[in-house]
């Protein structure tokens, strides 16, 4: 979970199989090329925009 507050980036990071978690929701779907995203870190604004991916039903 990552999000801005009073200026600083704050990441907090949960294990898988934490008791801390009741349940995982997916909303939506991103076209990406590598496993892990750590290069939207530095982005902002459009260029942290990642394309959807459209799911068939």
């Amino acid at each position: 979970v990552r999000k801005i507050s009073s200026g600083v980036g704050v990441e907090r990071t949960f294990q898988t199989h934490s008791r801390l978690i009741d349940s995982i929701e997916v909303k939506r779907r991103g076209a990406v090329r590598q496993a892990k995203i750590y290069y939207l870190r530095e982005r902002s604004g459009r260029s942290a925009r990642i394309k959807e991916k459209l799911v068939r039903k």
